[in-house]
């Protein structure tokens, strides 16, 4: 089966879906200088192709008191994609992915509650066979999320013309999303993350609320930041086929300075603040080994205070934010918390 690519049209509707995730065919038509029906087909395409979805992200500490962590496992010889494969298969598992270098397979998990982080950290992962190692970073505090990266390809104009129809996030969001969602706001919270662009109608018909009342309800949950609209896409589809994860020393005077800095670099996906080996983890993507050599050889050595780099490259990811990967098309989704108390 021959590889999908994009074309020109094609990354700029991606490139448009990340900046409003949620803005009307209407206007993105507009943004790109197209018709209504060619950016609709083209969205729908893209999606009914398994190559891009808009998801809600949610924030994760609405579900649970304990922090996420990052895990990295050596394996047995020819063990390495068994072992992701079966960790890709736990409820609490958001990122898994083959790496060379610091890892042998690195994955992101969210544990359900406090409570279950010594089980599996030091039986439920060890465990796995074909597991020989494993060694864990607690996330301290994210500094940039995926839904903050874009392609860097439309105009300051495009740019403009788009923000006026990004989603409203209150100022005290910051701060943390505040109550978890209850009822119909908790309902409302799994279609979003399905589809962050599902509207006010079909919102109310899955509800069995009025119209008026699915639109109080997204825009409370889009207001307060729990729900954060996002583009899931491979960002090997986009031309960015090459991803690291960086995990970085630092000393503990620098070590806000050094990930609010890499936070900032167009290469940032994810990026954290952690305990553990490390000081920061650095998610990022690029287009090619000569941008990677570029970040490691001149960005970071320009940063006062990094006493040491370990580098692991991602030679294929088989989850990502909950959502089983094939190559650059999406696969299955499980929703990332779990599953609402009985009223």
């Amino acid at each position: 089966m021959r590889a999908p690519s994009l074309d020109d049209l094609d990354l700029d509707l991606v490139a448009a879906l990340q900046r409003a995730p949620r803005a009307p065919i209407n206007v993105l038509a507009e943004v790109l200088g197209s018709s209504p029906s060619t950016i609709g087909r083209r969205l729908q395409r893209l999606q009914a192709e398994n190559l891009l979805r808009v998801i809600g992200q949610v924030d994760w500490s609405l579900f649970s008191d304990a922090h996420p962590r990052h895990v990295w496992l050596t394996t047995d010889p020819g063990r390495s994609e068994p072992v992701a494969r079966r960790l890709a298969e736990r409820p609490e598992t958001q990122l898994v992915a083959l790496t060379t270098g610091g890892a042998d397979v690195y994955c992101v998990v969210h544990p359900a509650g406090r409570g279950q982080v010594r089980d599996l950290l030091t039986h439920a992962i060890p465990s796995v066979e074909g597991v020989r190692s494993t060694q864990s970073d607690l996330v301290l505090r994210p500094v940039t999320r995926a839904d903050s990266w874009c392609l860097d390809r439309l105009s300051a104009d495009r740019t403009a013309a788009l923000a006026a129809y990004g989603d409203p996030v209150a100022a005290d969001a910051a701060d943390g999303p505040g109550e978890p969602p209850t009822g119909a706001e908790r309902q409302a919270v799994r279609l979003l993350y399905r589809d962050a662009r599902t509207g006010s109608a079909e919102l109310a018909r899955v509800l069995g609320v009025s119209q008026s009342t699915a639109y109080r309800i997204t825009q409370s949950l889009l207001e307060r930041g729990v729900i954060r609209p996002r583009v899931e896409v491979e960002p090997a589809l986009l031309g960015m086929g090459l991803e690291v994860v960086v995990s970085l020393a630092a000393r503990p005077g620098a070590v806000a300075r050094v990930a609010g800095e890499l936070g900032r670099h167009p290469s940032a996906r994810y990026v954290s603040v952690v305990a553990g080996s490390g000081s920061v983890i650095h998610h990022g993507v690029f287009r090619d080994e000569a941008a990677l050599e570029r970040f490691l050889s001149v960005d970071l050595a320009g940063l006062p205070g990094v006493t040491g780099v370990r580098v692991s490259v991602v030679l294929d990811v088989l989850r990502r934010y909950w959502i089983m990967r094939s190559g650059v098309r999406l696969g299955a989704a499980a929703a990332p918390f779990p599953a609402a108390p009985a009223d």
